[in-house]
């Protein structure tokens, strides 16, 4: 690409920031104030060194529009996160908008609005239909996206032409012909790099299994060994055998690989939005570029992550007041910049078009609507993803249906 991105800019800011900062208690209060106003309290994480800031503006802008409401901000770092929102909801003082992962508990115990009781059908509307779903429980949403991040293929576009590879492949076959013929050209090249080390292992296997029409289960069942993950971990294992991807992928981890892609000795490897920032930042004269994720077909897919806002139900009369504030700040002319700025993909559609002219952003946009998500709401995921973390690089040395296997039975052990 070789070319200086505003968004890769902020992307890099946000990748490499401190995920710490001083922050403000709620104090209590009946939501009111002397001056009968309706107060809000809004507890987020931090994103980046920058995600006070970026509130704060929010919350001055909408408390210009609606001089009746005040919102009280409160950021905790994401390691505090979660000990404090238990601690405030045990103590009868969960915050009125909440900016954080998890939420399928917190919607069992009957604690958040639902999705649509807390902003217009017009904004309701706006959400791409693929992250809302992953916002459901039992056929009900309970969460608000807040932010996407997808996975695209980058290529480094000299090792394909150095190779005599044509294009970037959009099939496995076609990826396992470019990665054989890359790792042909020695001096240490790899073709694909594949991270199978306890990192993130849990991403690379849904980027296989997925793609080749698998799943890892629902909100009810957890299903690693389902027969319709075989095709994608025995294609892992093709490009392993074919010396398609680097030395002993089972046990590399996904950052210290992409630094590798960084410095021109991979030729092709999935990432994230904030590889784009870190390119820019370490390697600007890398001539590559970005396209979908290769699948057995070439049918479109990526593997999505998001956050969300949710609404605890603490008192009636703020049901208004939370639909003015996520109302406006959904507005793409808010939104867009809060996204940007912390490095991040949005989840409206609106959104979504206002980036458009965003040249290194397109691959991630396009595929956002195609974005399947791990099975989250499932109380055996944090198992599950433990279990890929330790078991699944092993495919290197054991048979695919093996490896399933075991992951199956280490996640139905508990």
């Amino acid at each position: 690409m070789k070319k200086s991105l505003r968004f890769g800019a902020a992307i890099a800011m946000a990748a490499t920031a401190s995920l710490t900062l001083a922050s403000c208690g709620f104090g209590g209060g009946d939501g009111g104030d002397a001056n009968g106003k309706t107060t809000l309290d809004l507890l987020v994480p931090s994103y980046s060194d920058a995600t006070q800031g970026l509130w704060e503006d929010v919350i001055a802008g909408f408390e210009d529009e609606n001089p009746d409401i005040a919102v009280n901000l409160e950021v905790q770092s994401w390691d505090n996160l979660e000990s404090v929102i238990t601690t405030k909801i045990q103590g009868g003082e969960a915050p009125d908008i909440y900016n954080g992962g998890p939420f399928a508990g917190f919607a069992a115990d009957g604690l958040l609005y639902a999705a649509e009781e807390i902003v217009s059908a017009d904004t309701y509307s706006d959400f791409q239909e693929s992250f809302l779903a992953n916002a459901e429980v039992d056929g009900t949403a309970y969460a608000l996206p807040l932010i996407a991040s997808a996975r695209a293929l980058f290529v480094n576009n000299a090792l394909l032409e150095q190779a005599g590879v044509a294009a970037p492949p959009t099939t496995w076959d076609e990826l396992l012909d470019a990665a054989t013929k890359i790792s042909g050209l020695g001096g240490g090249i790899a073709g694909y790099g594949m991270p199978l080390g306890s990192e993130e292992a849990q991403a690379e296997a849904a980027v296989w299994l997925w793609g080749g029409g698998g799943t890892f289960g629902d909100a009810s069942e957890i299903t690693v060994d389902d027969p319709s993950n075989l095709p994608g971990a025995e294609q892992i294992k093709a490009m392993i055998d074919a010396g398609a991807t680097q030395a002993d992928p089972g046990s590399t981890d996904r950052s210290p690989l992409m630094d590798i892609f960084v410095q021109g000795k991979i030729g092709m490897q999935v990432g994230l939005p904030p590889t784009v920032g870190q390119i820019e930042e370490n390697n600007p004269e890398l001539d590559y570029s970005i396209v979908p994720i290769p699948t057995q077909d070439g049918s479109p897919f990526t593997l999505g992550v998001m956050d969300q806002l949710m609404a605890f139900q603490n008192d009636g009369d703020k049901q208004d007041a939370i639909t003015a504030f996520f109302d406006y700040f959904y507005a793409a002319e808010v939104y867009v910049p809060w996204v940007q700025a912390e490095g991040f993909l949005p989840t409206t559609k609106s959104g979504a078009d206002e980036l458009a002219g965003e040249e290194a952003l397109q691959p991630f946009l396009e595929v956002l609507p195609d974005a399947q998500f791990y099975p989250s709401t499932n109380p055996k995921w944090s198992a599950t993803d433990a279990a890929f973390k330790a078991l699944f690089g092993q495919l290197q040395t054991k048979s695919a249906q093996d490896v399933l296997a075991e992951i199956q039975a280490q996640v139905d052990a508990g």
